[in-house]
């Protein structure tokens, strides 16, 4: 029988070599299921002899650490899978987590920005930098991201060999491992070819120099080998400071929201959104004609006749 920390390593194993789950989605199974782990020891118990009732205690206990509905999905949906994988490896005769209904997730509409914000970001991008190359890179970055409404993972992890020939279309990888092509904007491409020179140009003086060239379009010095998901994060937080827009709504996730809504505004269908955007399930994509649906119910609340209160 498998140890602890056996069962989840063998688990995630599972998830990468089956679903191609992603570095992040790995990380967060992780994380839950060694906090789960932890708490079982502490009862005296462990993922062979947990029963359906300490799981429900466990859920009980986040509720009582104040977790929140999201969280707790989250984590109960770790736990079902991992039990469900031991479960078809016989390493459980049942499957305690089979019938335990979690708490709904709460279905927050995504803060949207309007085409007016994101033309101040892209402003900005062109100009927040004393450095040259910096602003070619941060336009390229916010370029890109509008264009396509990649995941920040995807953006920040983009092969040079993608930019190549002057591209119309980016093929990007996505969850599961699952490619798309997203067509590029003019003003992406531009500022995607401008980037290019500058990224050749410095593999070049690498080459001269007998060091090896980055294989990423938006390399680092890090381990990953490519510019972080937290420091693009930071970067549009300064950006959004430099171009007036208020910084709380502006995240790598409220760009992807814009390409989305911008899209629908202007006569899309959810169907081509929903391939551009790379979701499985077209009610992922759906949520956008709920902001279109309050913003216009909104609209009328404020500006129709019948609406306003009768004076008295």
């Amino acid at each position: 029988m498998p140890t602890e920390s056996q069962w989840i390593s063998l688990f995630l194993d599972a998830q990468r070599a089956e679903i191609g789950a992603a570095a992040n989605t790995q990380f967060a199974y992780c994380r839950d299921l060694l906090h789960f782990s932890d708490w079982l020891k502490k009862q005296n118990s462990s993922f062979v002899m947990a029963s359906k009732e300490t799981i429900i205690d466990y859920l009980n206990h986040c509720i009582n650490k104040g977790l929140s509905n999201s969280t707790r999905a989250r984590r109960l949906s770790a736990i079902k899978q991992i039990y469900r994988f031991a479960f078809d490896e016989a390493w459980r005769e049942d499957n305690p987590a089979l019938k335990i209904v979690g708490p709904t997730k709460s279905k927050r509409l995504p803060k949207v920005l309007s085409e007016e914000q994101v033309d101040q970001l892209l402003e900005a991008a062109r100009t927040y930098s004393h450095s040259e190359k910096n602003q070619v890179r941060n336009t390229c970055l916010l370029e890109l991201l509008y264009a396509t409404g990649m995941r920040v993972s995807e953006l920040v992890s983009l092969p040079t060999s993608v930019a190549r020939g002057k591209p119309e279309f980016l093929l990007i990888r996505g969850k599961g491992n699952k490619e798309r092509l997203v067509p590029l904007s003019p003003s992406a491409q531009q500022a995607l070819s401008e980037w290019l020179k500058i990224r050749d140009t410095e593999n070049q003086t690498l080459r001269n120099t007998g060091q090896p060239n980055s294989k990423f379009l938006f390399p680092s010095r890090g381990k990953s080998g490519h510019m972080t998901r937290q420091t693009f994060f930071l970067l549009l937080k300064e950006l959004a400071v430099f171009g007036r827009v208020p910084p709380e709504l502006v995240t790598p996730h409220t760009l992807r929201h814009a390409f989305a809504t911008h899209l629908l505004n202007n006569g899309a269908d959810l169907r081509s959104i929903q391939t551009l955007l790379g979701h499985a399930d077209i009610g992922t994509t759906e949520i956008y004609t709920h902001v279109i649906d309050e913003r216009l119910t909104k609209l009328v609340e404020d500006h129709h006749p019948l609406a306003r209160p009768e004076s008295t």
